[in-house]
């Protein structure tokens, strides 16, 4: 769909659903990283109340202009939580409004919790025995290895001890199968192991952060970020209403990357097909992002992770023509949803973390300044900085500044 007619469809949906006096159904966002971010203005532009629940150390989306109120989470158990939810929903007449979390902790509790915070909110993920297959790698693996679709070699193993008997393809990397607390830079997403004894090894310092029966052993596919491809969409009973397709060029930590920092959307059908395959067999509702990387060994795309939240870029979606936060509250109201395909050549950049992967990569003679400069030119999304909303863009400054500085003094040190 061309750009004008992608913005115009979205323009009419919004101007038909302020006719209908819905807009004062807001939305309460869990988390408040830039992720969070992307969401809350999305909706916040098309003025519709956002509240936000602050946690851990990410204040960034906190600072948006387009937040009504932030509300912090209160320390205690996942019940507790509960409890805080519905009361802030009937304190504050929130009822009926969409609750959007954006991290893999939220998630889950929004999921397992489904049933109860129904009663209050408009709960955007499915209940946990329809989403849980999509939080646990074990489960997709079963799931994927069912439908035939590409992905990398994978063994369960509930100790250490039946390590030393596994016969696999070395390299191998050491990840969590679940991630069900909020995530942290602090534990790896995965560790690398290059034959038996680094795996004994790997296995071993995995285990002080993950219990080991929720850890796999999966191959390494050769490559970096830049053959990753995500494939993304909101999806009703696994039929995807709007999808856009990218590519990842660059990522931190560079070898098994937390989060993304350079993106762009492109055209890339063979990751399409397996992606609506795995979707429509879950009966998948809500928002996705089925990653895959490109074994250069073969050409196959392999299915790695599948993520049931905005994603780190989603916001690139916006600047392609999907905006998937909108489309989201949307579908959650029982609105009309239209259906949508994002264009390719779109690019997202996270500039303050992506500066840092450049420099490490020059210091390493990986890249050069022209390349970099290159890859920049022209128009593009940013993760956080925004002309109508710049507090959160002034906030990021300082915390680039304290991360480049830690980075020198380890340097330094080394």
């Amino acid at each position: 769909m061309a750009a004008a007619a992608t913005i115009s469809v979205l323009a009419e949906y919004s101007a038909q659903v302020a006719e209908r006096g819905i807009g004062s159904c807001g939305a309460l966002i869990m988390g408040a990283d830039y992720r969070a971010l992307g969401v809350v203005r999305s909706l916040g532009r098309r003025r519709i109340p956002v509240w936000l629940i602050k946690q851990g150390g990410h204040l960034v989306a906190a600072t948006s202009r387009y937040v009504r109120r932030r509300v912090p989470w209160p320390d205690g158990e996942d019940a507790k939580r509960i409890d805080f939810l519905l009361d802030l929903s009937v304190k504050n007449n929130l009822k009926g409004w969409a609750l959007i979390p954006t991290d893999d902790y939220a998630v889950t509790l929004a999921s397992v919790y489904h049933d109860l915070l129904s009663k209050q909110y408009r709960v955007t993920v499915p209940d946990w025995e329809r989403l849980r297959w999509a939080c646990d790698k074990r489960l997709l693996h079963d799931l994927a290895a069912k439908l035939g679709v590409h992905q990398p070699w994978t063994a369960c193993l509930p100790s250490q001890e039946r390590l030393a008997g596994l016969d696999c393809p070395f390299p191998v990397i050491v990840k969590p199968a679940v991630r069900l607390k909020t995530s942290s830079l602090a534990i790896p997403k995965a560790w690398r192991a290059d034959n038996r004894g680094a795996l004994l090894e790997r296995f071993k310092e995995a285990s002080a952060f993950i219990p080991p029966e929720d850890l796999i052993i999966q191959e390494m596919i050769p490559g970096g970020g830049e053959a990753q491809f995500s494939y993304a969409a909101l999806c009703k009973e696994g039929v995807p209403l709007a999808t856009v397709v990218a590519r990842r060029l660059r990522q931190y930590p560079k070898d098994f990357g937390q989060f993304s920092t350079f993106v762009e959307t492109v055209d890339e059908p063979q990751v399409v097909e397996p992606a609506e395959r795995l979707l429509a067999a879950a009966r998948f509702t809500g928002l996705v992002e089925v990653e895959f990387k490109r074994d250069p060994r073969n050409g196959q795309f392999k299915v790695l992770d599948i993520n049931p939240r905005v994603w780190g870029w989603h916001t690139l979606s916006v600047r392609a023509g999907v905006d998937f936060s909108y489309l989201l509250w949307l579908l959650v109201r029982g609105e009309p949803v239209p259906h949508l395909r994002g264009r390719a050549g779109e690019r997202w950049i996270h500039a303050s973390a992506d500066l840092r992967v450049v420099v490490e990569e020059i210091l390493r003679g990986g890249f050069s300044v022209g390349a970099y400069l290159r890859s920049i030119r022209g128009p593009m999304e940013s993760a956080i900085f925004s002309w109508d909303d710049p507090a959160p863009g002034f906030l990021d400054l300082p915390l680039f500044v304290y991360s480049m500085g830690k980075y020198a003094i380890g340097l330094k040190e080394s």
